[in-house]
C-alpha cells in the first residue's frame, strides 16, 4: 500500500460507476459455520481513517468508500482485528514515534467510546473472551506496520507493547536501519544490509521475550529467512499472499510458504487485487507512471489546503486509478487461499485483509460484511468445519498462544532478569 492507495479508501466516488448486482446469498449451511468461528483479520488500516478524517467506527453506511465499521464487522461475524499503526516514512521522518503513538491513541479512544461493542485484547485469552457471552465485543489488537517507528530503540518497543501492540512489521515497503524491505531492493539510493542486521536480529529476540509476534509481510526475501533462524517462537505473515499465483515481491514463494509452516507460523492472505490477480497486476503496473504522475499532481494542488482535504483528493485520485483496471474474479482470493493451504498446510494459513489500506478487491468482498463468502467458497472446495474454522482465526490463536508461551519462557530464564 502506499499513501494515496490509503487515503482512496475515505472517499465517497461519485464519479464512479455503481457496483454491479451483489451476488447470492450465503447458504445456510456456510452461514451456520462461519457464525460459529472466531474470525480474526490480522490486518486492517482503518487508524489512518480514523486519524485523517475523524472516522467514527460507530457509523453506519453509507459512511465513505472505506471497507470497515463495527456494523459491518457484526454482519460479517469478524470477531477480532489488528489495527494497522503505519507511519508514512517519508512524510514523518523522525516523527515515527510521535505518528505511531497518535494513531494509537485513536484506537484506543474508539475503544473507550464504544465499551459495549469493542475491548482491547492484549493476550489470546482476551480474544476469546470477547468473543464469549450474549454480548460478543470485536477484539481489538494493534500491530506495528513497519519497525522505522521504534526509531532504533528496544525502549520504544517495549513501550509499544506496554499500550497494547502485540506485533511488529519488521518493514514497510522501505528499508529501514536495520533490516531490508521487499519494496525498495532495486533502488539503488537505498543503503541495504543483506536482509537483518545484529540490531534486528536484537529486536526480533525482543519481540519474542515480550511476547509480540514478529511479521514477515513487506521484508526482503532474505531479511525473511535471517528473521526465521532468529526466531524462537512462530512468526506471521500479517498480509500477504502466494508468489506463485501472483508474481509480486510482497508475497511469498512456495519456499517461504513451506519455511513458515516448519517454523509453526501462519500466512495470512491479503485482499488487494494486485497482489491476488495476475492479470489486475501487470494492468495496475502497466499504468504506474502516468498515474504516480497523476497523483504527484493531486498532491502538489493541494500542497496547501489542510490536511483532511489533501487526504480527501489524492484518495478519490487513487481509487479512480484503480478502476480503470477491472476488479479480478473472487476465485482470484480463494486460489491463494487454497494454494497456501496445500503448500504450507491448512494449520498455517489465514486472513489479512489490508482493508482500509487498499482501493481494489476482488469482485463480491466489498466490506468486512462480505466474509461469509469466504466461508462458503472455501466449503464448495471441500473445506470442512474444522479447518474452516482454522483458517479463519484458529490458526493465528494457536500462532499467539505459542508466542505467549515462548514470552513465559524467556522471561522467567535467569539471563532475562532485568
Amino acid at each position: 500500500m502506499n499513501r494515496f492507495v490509503l487515503a482512496a479508501l475515505l472517499l465517497c466516488a461519485p464519479a464512479l460507476a455503481a457496483p454491479p448486482a451483489g451476488p447470492a446469498p450465503v447458504s445456510a449451511k456456510a452461514r451456520a459455520i462461519h457464525d460459529s468461528a472466531l474470525i480474526i483479520d490480522t490486518h486492517v488500516d482503518t487508524p489512518l481513517r480514523m486519524l485523517e478524517e475523524g472516522f467514527d467506527l460507530g457509523s453506519r453506511p453509507p459512511n465513505g468508500q472505506g471497507h470497515l465499521d463495527l456494523s459491518r464487522a457484526r454482519e460479517g461475524n469478524l470477531g477480532a482485528a489488528f489495527f494497522s499503526i503505519w507511519v508514512e516514512p517519508k512524510e514523518f521522518t523522525g516523527q515515527y514515534t510521535h505518528r505511531a503513538l497518535r494513531l494509537i491513541d485513536t484506537v484506543l479512544n474508539a475503544v473507550e467510546k464504544y465499551p459495549d461493542q469493542m475491548v482491547l485484547a492484549l493476550s489470546s485469552k482476551d480474544i476469546v473472551a470477547a468473543r464469549a457471552g450474549k454480548q460478543k465485543k470485536l477484539a481489538t489488537l494493534l500491530g506495528v506496520e513497519g519497525g522505522h517507528a521504534i526509531q532504533n530503540d528496544l525502549g520504544v518497543l517495549r513501550d509499544f507493547y506496554r499500550l497494547g501492540v502485540r506485533y511488529m512489521t519488521l518493514t514497510w515497503s522501505n528499508t529501514n536501519e536495520w533490516a531490508d524491505s521487499s519494496g525498495d531492493l532495486q533502488d539503488a539510493a537505498v543503503k541495504h544490509h543483506d536482509g537483518l542486521t545484529d540490531f534486528g536480529r536484537d529486536v526480533v529476540r525482543e519481540m519474542n521475550r515480550l511476547g509480540m509476534l514478529v511479521d514477515i509481510s513487506h521484508v526482503s526475501d532474505k531479511t525473511f529467512f535471517d528473521t526465521l533462524k532468529v526466531t524462537r517462537a512462530p512468526v506471521i505473515a500479517s498480509h500477504s499472499s502466494a508468489r506463485a499465483l501472483t508474481d509480486h515481491p510482497r508475497n511469498m514463494t512456495d519456499e517461504m510458504l513451506k519455511a513458515v509452516a516448519a517454523n509453526g507460523g501462519v500466512v495470512m492472505v491479503n485482499y488487494f487485487s494486485a497482489f491476488i490477480d495476475d492479470t489486475y497486476r501487470q494492468a495496475y503496473a502497466a499504468m504506474a507512471p502516468e498515474r504516480n504522475a497523476a497523483l504527484e499532481a493531486v498532491s502538489a494542488r493541494h500542497k496547501g489546503s489542510d490536511a483532511a482535504t489533501k487526504f480527501r483528493a489524492e484518495g478519490a485520485a487513487s481509487w479512480e486509478w484503480a478502476a480503470k483496471v477491472q476488479r479480478p474474479p473472487f476465485e482470484s482470493l480463494i486460489n491463494h487461499i487454497d494454494h497456501i493451504a496445500k503448500v504450507a498446510g491448512v494449520d498455517h494459513v489465514g486472513m489479512g485483509s489490508d482493508f482500509d489500506g487498499i482501493n481494489s478487491t476482488p469482485q463480491s468482498i466489498d466490506s468486512v460484511a462480505d466474509l461469509p463468502r469466504i466461508t462458503e467458497a472455501l466449503l464448495a472446495r471441500g473445506y470442512t468445519r474444522e479447518q474452516l474454522h482454522k483458517i479463519l482465526g484458529g490458526n493465528l490463536l494457536r500462532v499467539f498462544r505459542e508466542a505467549e508461551r515462548v514470552s513465559r519462557e524467556m522471561r522467567a530464564a535467569p539471563s532475562a532478569q532485568r
